[in-house]
């Protein structure tokens, strides 16, 4: 009864410091004049109890399983976040063609290192430099611009906050003169914060995030033990789902709530940074991982395939329904196959 009550309890933290967190980042994005899609990249996109746990298993010379979870994650974000997103809130999406060229491409990167396996410090210094490149590509990109979010007052009136669409309008790039942007506090609508003070809460909010993902995915353990559920079929779908979850919050609510460019915005910096700086970060910290068959003849096609379907739908200016669920039913696929053609889950469960 107490896993349970933990799992709740998780449960509603995370989603409540995802909604938190999705105020906050619009909020700061306006008040300081950044990309709201930077931010999302930077805050979302960035996972570090992924990396944590990658680290981990690679120092506890489970080097194989921490190169699963690069692949699990980075498959799901499509297979399972982009797709219940386009299911549930279908919604126009305004993302520039060379962000999602550069998001198709990023599992290729991954190609030369892979035939050159084992990787080394070296592939993951160069894969983690990679990653800056590109955080570096968007921020130069987007503090020249200003993005899709703030073109309509009404979008952050749904998101509840403060202040007015930034004097832009219709047809326009460049925010007319204008006071500096306020976030309301959501416990005092009279009391204003700057921007930078909203991407402090952000940071808040991002922790609570981490800390309901953690005691949700604590819960889950939890209830295996109590209710003797047999680990390998709860991992593959209740556990697999709850590994997610956090990922899901963060790609539906914001779309939800009218703001498509943090959802996506997650799915492709998670992507991108999964099979490039945090597989790096986990070579560099744990030391060199050999690459099974496996994984070039099955996992890395199917990522190739995955991410470059998904990007094909980001560029046609509209998430659709029918795209979500031929995401979800090519990752089912991806799931039977990979037990049933190399004897069990894709990653492997504990």
């Amino acid at each position: 009864m107490t896993s349970i009550l933990i799992f709740i309890a998780g449960a509603a933290l995370l989603v409540y410091s995802a909604e938190k967190l999705i105020v906050y980042l619009v909020g700061a994005a306006s008040g300081l004049h950044v990309s709201v899609f930077l931010l999302a990249i930077v805050f979302t996109g960035i996972e570090f109890d992924d990396v944590a746990l990658g680290v981990a298993l690679n120092l506890g010379d489970l080097g194989g399983v921490a190169l699963g979870t690069v692949f699990g994650t980075a498959i799901s974000m499509t297979g399972v976040v982009l797709a219940l997103t386009a299911i549930i809130t279908p919604t126009r999406v305004n993302i520039p063609r060379s962000y999602v060229l550069l998001f198709a491409a990023a599992p290729l990167v991954m190609v030369p290192f892979i035939l050159t396996a084992p990787l080394t410090a070296v592939h993951g210094a160069v894969l983690l430099l990679l990653f800056v490149l590109f955080i570096a590509y968007v921020a130069a990109k987007e503090l020249r611009t200003s993005t899709p979010v703030f073109r309509n007052a009404e979008i952050l009136e749904r998101i509840e906050v403060g202040g007015d669409s930034g004097g832009l309008h219709e047809g326009s790039d460049r925010p007319a003169d204008r006071p500096p942007f306020l976030v309301t506090v959501p416990f005092s609508k009279d009391r204003k914060l700057p921007g930078w003070a909203g991407l402090g809460l952000a940071v808040v909010a991002l922790v609570g995030v981490i800390a309901g993902a953690t005691a949700t995915s604590f819960g889950t353990e939890g209830i295996i033990s109590d209710f003797a559920i047999e680990g390998t079929l709860f991992g593959a779908t209740i556990a697999t789902l709850v590994l997610t979850i956090e990922d899901i919050v963060l790609s539906v609510e914001p779309t939800r709530k009218g703001a498509p460019e943090i959802g996506v915005g997650n799915v492709i910096g998670s992507v991108v940074f999964g099979v490039t700086a945090k597989l790096g970060i986990i070579v560099l910290a744990g030391g060199s991982i050999v690459v099974d068959d496996d994984v070039l003849d099955w996992h890395l096609p199917v990522l190739v395939v995955m991410t470059a379907l998904s990007a094909f739908f980001i560029n046609t200016g509209r998430l659709r329904r029918w795209h979500g669920f031929v995401l979800l039913a090519l990752y089912v696929a991806y799931w039977v196959v990979s037990f049933t053609a190399f004897g069990g889950p894709p990653i492997e469960a504990d």
